[in-house]
């Protein structure tokens, strides 16, 4: 098959008949088209791929950077609640020790209250790593919690130290009063028969104070058949004292009460003429006469 071409010019038209290879020139055109497409499409998948593998290594890093904020935060916390403990029990040893230091007389050698002064050379060491840090943290609130019992226990030796001389009965159970009437035989005041009194009564003014002549325990606090509202203190050793005829009553039953504290206000409930506080002491649970408790020394 052979294509003839007509080229119109100015002197006429003018056949021209191309050869084969002409003939060839559109199937090379459209071949060269055909690579060249699958060369850019080619191009462009593998650009399309790294730009996805790209965007995966991003959310990838993304993640990393979520995880290692949550796992940051999660230390921080538990950094936080390690200092909150220390704070606390070095709060609480602080005043343990200003208090023992005051009891003992020792303020001028033991300051609680400042920073304990510290110094010297230091070689340069490794970089403390947060692991190791929570570590050390633990062992000192372990420290800390040791010197805690430790302490108490120098607290409660020091007091006992003192327990004796609180413990010492001495005193009249009021501040402001007058004794009337003493231990021993006397006339009831109701049936006018000699009768025994156990105890020694201080009269004073309605509501005035009432005090303990020992430090104690107290034992009873509340109406007795006779004694009106009365307070009762265990001293230890087998002795007790009581407080009868009080108007109100400032302690209750398991109170630790010290020598010289107000216990009651005094009254005249009970089996009473008039204002007064009733005072007994007891030994072995049998009343004594009190009155070498009240003008004896004080301890």
């Amino acid at each position: 098959m052979s294509v003839t071409v007509f080229i119109q010019g100015r002197n006429g038209a003018t056949r021209w008949q191309p050869g084969k290879r002409w003939l060839l020139l559109p199937m090379l055109l459209i071949a060269a088209g055909t690579s060249l497409y699958q060369h850019n499409a080619k191009q462009f998948l593998q650009q399309q791929t790294q730009a996805d593998n790209e965007r995966l290594a991003r959310e990838e890093h993304k993640s990393e950077l979520i995880e290692l904020k949550e796992a940051t935060e999660s230390q921080l916390a538990t950094l936080v609640t390690h200092v909150a403990r220390m704070q606390a029990k070095v709060t609480r040893l602080e005043a343990m020790g200003q208090q023992v230091a005051k009891n003992n007389q020792l303020e001028d050698q033991f300051d609680f209250s400042s920073e304990v002064g510290v110094g010297g050379l230091s070689e340069l060491g490794t970089d403390i790593e947060l692991d190791q840090l929570i570590l050390d943290m633990d062992r000192l609130v372990s420290r800390i919690d040791n010197n805690n019992v430790q302490l108490s226990i120098l607290e409660t030796v020091s007091s006992n130290l003192h327990i004796d001389e609180e413990r010492y009965i001495s005193g009249r159970p009021i501040r402001k009063g007058w004794l009337s009437s003493p231990y021993g035989l006397r006339n009831d005041p109701f049936n006018g028969r000699r009768t025994i009194h156990k105890g020694i009564d201080f009269a004073g003014k309605e509501g005035s104070n009432v005090i303990a002549t020992a430090a104690g325990v107290v034992t009873w606090s509340g109406k007795m058949f006779g004694y009106g509202e009365l307070i009762e203190i265990d001293h230890g050793n087998g002795l007790r004292t009581r407080y009868g005829h009080n108007k109100t009553l400032s302690v209750t039953v398991g109170d630790v009460v010290a020598k010289g504290e107000n216990i009651a206000k005094m009254g005249s409930t009970g089996r009473s003429t008039g204002p007064h506080v009733h005072y007994e002491v007891l030994r072995g649970g049998q009343q004594i006469d009190p009155q070498k408790y009240v003008y004896r020394k004080a301890g």
